[in-house]
């Protein structure tokens, strides 16, 4: 019965990775998910169906690496690609945050340009008069 459960975790484990996976092209083909985004979610999908296929591989890593228990891990390895990530969206907003404030001001400028092109200039008004 032991075995049984195992399969059947084992199995809907790969069959929800490949279903993520068939999600992400989606996005990625429908120009959701932007290819560097990508990368990052196709690679963890794709650890994911090994250690889903590979039942003993987190055990032997877990063991090369000196973990005791192979769920400590798991759960280090996803809170440090998640912090990682999570850095690494900061820099990506902080990027766009300077590029909207250069966008901010050159708009600034445009639209003071295009002011000063609207107004009559006054010696224009006094030579037509």
């Amino acid at each position: 019965m032991e075995n049984y459960f195992s399969n059947r975790i084992q199995i809907i484990a790969i069959v929800v990775s490949v279903l993520f996976l068939l999600y992400i092209s989606r996005l990625i083909i429908k120009g959701k998910l932007r290819e560097e985004y990508a990368i990052f979610w196709v690679v963890i999908t794709f650890i994911l169906i090994l250690f889903a296929v590979w039942r003993r591989g987190i055990d032997i890593v877990a063991e090369l690496v000196g973990v005791y228990l192979a769920p400590n891990l798991v759960f280090t390895g996803a809170i440090f690609a998640i912090l990682i990530y999570l850095l690494h969206l900061s820099i990506v907003v902080s990027n766009l945050h300077e590029k909207n404030k250069v966008l901010t001001r050159e708009m600034a400028l445009m639209k003071k340009r295009l002011e000063n092109l609207k107004k009559p200039k006054k010696a224009d008004n006094h030579e037509t008069n």
